[in-house]
């Protein structure tokens, strides 16, 4: 990091008002303060830096675009003339210390402030998807995992860990969840969501940012809106959808977000839809977000999307155009650094632009910074950071916690038996591991992991004590632990991202000559096409990477001949094609980048330390290609029976996960066989475990409306609910479920809840629903204009 001390703009008198007096009202402080700012003022609120390292070492750019679109960025001392309005990535740029990183931001943030009259400090932001995304933090299961544990208190809990964390050393918003829903599961960013259900990404979302905001951490959802569905899964891609999809499956995370858990912060799409980009979209970022939802925090934009109007939308003839058309549709802040907004100044000057605009948009961010406590100090006193240098970004507690997400994230997709293998059992037995993943901890973690986000840019050794930055037992590692009293060999068979089946015939003999052959077989995640998951690594079909699957499969013939069972681990950030191969092994487990304490917790579960519990938040498929839209297709995308040849039946449908024991459905009864369209229904649903070992059922209830005004898919998650069942316990799950779970956008593009026949269903997956109810809704048909009930509560008795 550059030394901050001697390139700070002049210092200037500071100027203490009402701002500064905590006893008055936020909002009164806020004008109070706005009333006195010149424009050059106003519009630094809305601008940030980026001090990125500069050096020939890295392998590869946050992104390719980056040195063009950081052409004709400002030096720090330049840029924070009249203030700033956040910082960008102080930690989670290059591996620094927590000393030095805190350093420097007390640097800048001294800096920043007596260099305007205001003495206001920047918002500093960090990414924080898998964990704060910086030098020896904790490094958690990734979102695709967050969606298989079903379980928001846990992630909730997980979030408020992450946000305690950035709060500690002085971050005070970052950069996630993610509540894009997925539509096409070739897309690279497929790790980054919570899976394919709106209602599962809005559910455990909003836990995040109830999670994430207790911390002190204002939480920013990503990416509004429809960056997932892109035409061919590609990073960046055009999305042509039309408004009903949009509003009743990809808008509607966002909602929950907004309004139940209060979200501070939102960060614009990349992609445009039916080509108008989501940065300059009157429509998404004020009619809907603000006008509709009632959203009051700020918009701020994915790195240079702002740029990106003029330079890939070609929306905008410069970059003033872009600037003006991004705040006047609502975009508040520009990130990572200041570029078009610099001219918005002038432009108001011009006649071109409205203050009232930069108005709006500066009352946002002093809003923030008020309620944050950064505009407190009064006169003689200036705020700083408070950071604690001491706190362990990667504490025994947060270790553990990342356990218990790793744990309750494992998918038991298929078993025959051969599972749970106790320690005792394999005492002196032989057990061949194969697979690159199995000794590769990085395999572990997502793409916006410090490890795999940042470090992997540069040679070993660059940063001191560079490594991984956090201890990361591997699968190998982790089975050689539980299974000390057995024999275990080892073959990486082929490796992850390249090709080559040079090692398979010696992975093939070790299985044949084991006693039980475990193979791991997935992803390693990169950026822009440096790994086979991740931002930019799109794929152009769902076959296992590299040589993996003719590894599977030669394993799979040797265990034939031999009689050695094959336990088969996908550890990836998507799911892959397994027809053709699941059903030849004894056992399948899905692993969605399970985090550093991955290896442990998969051990775990094998030995049957601990029960499997999770649930696919996305369905795998069997074939490689011809993608589906998920499983809340419409009757024509579901199998059409002998009119098309190609069936997107998954392999294992969305929800599914096993046990170690067995649960029975033994029925699903209503408080009522009518409602009226704006009435609610009690459903309850008894189930019971006649097993031998304990059981976390994800309790699921689904919905389909049989007659509609328009095509409506033909099941739909309405609520879920984990319930506890020792072996021969029986209990009850009721839901709660008012009809507007049941509205959708109609014909005239207007939300109704529609009178007529719903169908309820309930099980243990999408594919496996062995109870049904129907509910009559009765009366005229009934138009939702504002605040609607978004979720169904349950009671496990």
């Amino acid at each position: 990091m550059s030394d901050v001390t001697t390139q700070n703009a002049p210092a200037v008198d500071r100027v203490t008002g009402p701002w500064n007096d905590v006893s008055l009202p936020v909002a009164e402080r806020v004008e109070a303060l706005l009333a006195q700012m010149t424009l050059e003022e106003k519009v630094s609120q809305l601008g940030s830096h980026w001090e990125m390292r500069e050096d020939t070492e890295a392998q590869g750019e946050v992104a390719p675009m980056e040195d063009a679109m950081s052409a004709g960025k400002l030096p720090f001392a330049q840029e924070i003339v009249d203030g700033e309005g956040q910082l960008t990535r102080t930690y989670g740029t290059v591996a620094v210390s927590v000393a030095d990183g805190a350093k420097d931001l007390r640097e800048r943030q001294a800096a920043i402030i007596s260099a305007n009259r205001f003495g206001i400090p920047a918002l500093a932001h960090e990414e924080c998807l898998t964990g704060f995304t910086a030098y020896q933090a904790t490094v958690y299961p990734t979102s695709l995992a967050w969606g298989a544990t079903f379980d928001p208190e846990l992630i909730e809990e997980m979030a408020a860990a992450i946000g305690r964390d950035m709060a500690a050393v002085g971050v005070q918003q970052g950069l996630s969840p993610v509540l894009d829903v997925v539509r096409d599961a070739r897309w690279g960013r497929v790790e980054e969501t919570i899976g394919e259900d709106p209602y599962v990404v809005g559910t455990l979302g909003t836990a995040y940012v109830k999670g994430l905001q207790s911390g002190g951490v204002i939480a920013t959802l990503k990416h509004f809106a429809g960056y997932a569905a892109s035409r061919a899964a590609r990073n960046h891609a055009p999305v042509h959808i039309g408004r009903r999809e949009l509003e009743d499956l990809i808008l509607a995370p966002f909602e929950m977000a907004v309004r139940e858990g209060r979200v501070g912060s939102v960060m614009n799409s990349y992609a445009d839809i039916d080509g108008e980009a989501p940065a300059a979209s009157p429509w998404l970022l004020t009619e809907v977000l603000r006008d509709r939802w009632g959203f009051t925090g700020t918009v701020v934009a994915d790195y240079w999307s702002v740029a990106f109007l003029e330079r890939m939308h070609r929306v905008a003839e410069d970059q003033a155009e872009a600037a003006r058309l991004a705040v006047t549709a609502g975009l508040d802040v520009e990130l990572p650094h200041t570029g078009g907004y610099r001219t918005l100044a002038q432009q108001v000057r011009d006649g071109h632009l409205e203050e009232a605009v930069i108005d709006r948009s500066v009352r946002r961010v002093l809003r923030q910074k008020v309620q944050l406590g950064m505009l407190d100090a009064g006169e003689g006193e200036s705020w700083e950071p408070q950071i604690d240098e001491a706190v362990d970004l990667d504490s025994a507690a947060n270790r553990a916690l990342a356990r218990r997400v790793a744990a309750r994230s494992l998918v038991l997709l298929k078993n025959d038996g051969v599972l749970p293998a106790p320690a005792e059992a394999l005492a002196g037995r032989r057990v061949a591991v194969i697979g690159a993943s199995a000794d590769e901890p990085r395999t572990m973690m997502g793409c916006y992991s410090f490890p795999n986000h940042v470090l992997a840019k540069y040679p070993a050794g660059t940063f001191p004590h560079q490594g991984i930055g956090v201890p990361m037992p591997s699968i190998l590692t982790a089975l050689r632990e539980t299974y000390d009293g057995a024999e275990i060999t080892y073959s990486p068979g082929a490796p992850i991202v390249e090709h080559d089946i040079s090692g398979i015939a010696d992975a093939a003999e070790q299985a044949a000559a084991a006693d039980l052959a475990v193979v791991t077989v997935g992803d390693l995640a990169g950026m822009f096409g440096a790994g086979t998951s991740g931002e930019g690594c799109d794929v152009e079909d769902l076959r296992l990477p590299g040589a993996q699957q003719e590894l599977v499969e030669a394993v799979l013939e040797a265990g034939e001949r031999s009689g050695t069972p094959v336990v088969l681990v996908v550890v990836s950030g998507r799911p892959y094609a397994l027809g053709g191969l699941a059903e030849r092994c004894a056992a399948v487990v899905q692993a969605f980048f399970p985090g550093e304490e991955g290896g442990p917790a998969l051990a775990s579960l094998m030995s049957g330390e601990i029960e499997p519990v999770g649930r696919l938040p996305i369905g795998v498929p069997v074939h490689p290609g011809g993608q589906p839209a998920g499983y809340l297709a419409a009757p024509l995308g579901q199998n059409s029976q002998g009119v098309s040849n190609l069936d997107p039946t998954p392999l294992y449908p969305f929800g599914h996960g096993l046990s170690y024991s067995r649960v029975e459905y033994r029925g699903l009864r209503l408080s009522a066989e009518e409602i009226a369209v704006d009435g609610t229904v009690e459903a309850t649903v008894t189930v019971a475990n006649t097993g031998d070992r304990p059981v976390d059922e994800v309790v699921q209830l689904y919905f389909g409306d049989p007659v509609a005004q328009v095509a409506r898919p033909v099941r739909q998650l309405l609520g879920y609910a984990r319930a506890v069942l020792q072996p021969g316990e029986t209990r009850e799950v009721s839901f709660q479920v008012h009809a507007d779970r049941f509205s959708f956008t109609g014909v005239e593009l207007r939300r109704i809840v529609e009178p007529g026949r719903i169908d309820l269903w309930s099980g243990p997956s999408a594919g496996d629903l062995p109870l049904e109810a129907t509910v009559r809704l009765s009366g005229e048909t009934r138009d939702i204009t504002g605040a609607r009930v978004l979720t169904t509560p349950a009671r496990v008795s």
